[in-house]
């Protein structure tokens, strides 16, 4: 396919996910009308819900600008990627943890915290708990997403304070104390686990 593209051409696969970017607007088209017969050919068909053309890049960005309009972001990989800025003024893509993806973590942390505080004892739900965080801070905390990471670590905290105090009729924790605990059991801090700086092309728009 991108031998017949007037213009650049890329594409990325993850599992049953992918993402095709092109330079002209008419390569784009021309690449979903044909990969649509493709999979007619074998009795299968695109989830529309999930398939999505739009205009994104430097110049994209500068249209929409122009017309008054927002640049269009998009969602793969649990991120949402939009239109951003290096210190120097040029055009650069940013990503953030998606809204659904922020949600689902939450509420998913929520409800083993809840489940967990009826058979684990107090340290050892906190250093489930820590797992747990850790492994959404290495995936999600990438360049430019440290802000909504902070977030998630902030709330994160909120909900195992709560549940670990509703763990028995004892008087639990005061934020003090068990901020102490935390710093103990080597608590999570956000930093940058994935700096996708070096392998961002600097566009001169």
């Amino acid at each position: 396919m991108r031998r017949q593209c007037d213009g650049e051409a890329h594409y990325f696969r993850f599992a049953d996910d992918f993402l095709a970017c092109f330079r002209y607007k008419a390569d784009a088209e021309q690449f979903y009308r044909q990969l649509k017969e493709r999979l007619e050919e074998f009795g299968l068909e695109l989830a529309e819900e999930k398939t999505h053309c739009i205009e994104f890049g430097c110049f994209a960005r500068q249209d929409a600008q122009a017309r008054g309009h927002k640049p269009s972001e998009f969602t793969f990989l649990g991120f949402t990627h939009y239109c951003g800025k290096t210190k120097k003024g040029y055009f650069k893509v940013k990503r953030r943890t998606s809204r659904k993806k922020f949600g689902q973590s939450l509420h998913n942390f929520s409800d083993w915290a809840r489940m967990a505080r009826r058979v684990l004892r107090k340290g050892e739900m906190i250093r489930q708990a820590r797992i747990r965080v850790m492994g959404n801070l290495n995936y999600y905390a990438i360049t430019d997403n440290t802000d909504l990471c902070s977030t998630y670590l902030y709330r994160a905290t909120q909900i195992l304070f709560k549940w670990l105090n509703r763990k028995s009729q004892r008087k639990g924790y005061n934020w003090a104390q068990f901020n102490q605990v935390l710093d103990l059991l080597d608590w999570p801090v956000v930093r940058v686990r994935k700096d996708l700086n070096p392998f961002r092309r600097e566009e001169a728009c």
